[in-house]
């Protein structure tokens, strides 16, 4: 099932790359950009990663917080978060539990194989937990501008 405008996002519990538990409940009353991505240290999602990195304050300056979500570990999560100074948490999904709610875990095809893993989607999602952007199938490179014009813009 995707998420579209005007859906509600899917409450979450998820651990960080602390071990800290966070819910959907910790980002409640603030915009909301969140990411998933297959795997940390590979040249797509730490593409995309720092991306997101690169324009953290721009998002901050409007009241946008940003979370990342991946299949893996939190100690992975920590190694990954220090060696690019990501300004943001990550979050830990090895059951997809996350993933699969928001419609980001699914059937992918590569080289002709077909496979479940994680759809690399991002969300926009507004102060009351309303999605307001949900984007599917996205490119590693460039995405993350194309998220930051769209959650300044309003």
């Amino acid at each position: 099932m995707r998420l579209e405008s005007g859906d509600q996002s899917p409450p979450f519990t998820a651990t960080d790359q602390n071990g800290v538990e966070r819910t959907n409940a910790d980002v409640e009353g603030t915009r909301l950009v969140m990411y998933f991505y297959p795997k940390a240290f590979t040249p797509g999602c730490t593409t995309e990663s720092c991306d997101f990195s690169d324009r953290y304050e721009l998002l901050a300056e409007s009241d946008v917080q940003v979370l990342g979500v991946s299949p893996d570990e939190p100690e992975k999560l920590a190694r990954f978060k220090d060696e690019y100074g990501l300004p943001f948490d990550l979050l830990s999904d090895p059951d997809h539990t996350i993933a699969t709610a928001y419609g980001a875990y699914g059937l992918k095809k590569n080289y002709g194989k077909e496979y479940m893993g994680i759809i690399r989607s991002t969300f926009l999602i507004d102060a009351t937990g309303v999605i307001e952007e949900a984007y599917y199938n996205v490119r590693a490179k460039g995405h993350a501008e194309r998220i930051a014009k769209a959650a300044t813009s309003r």
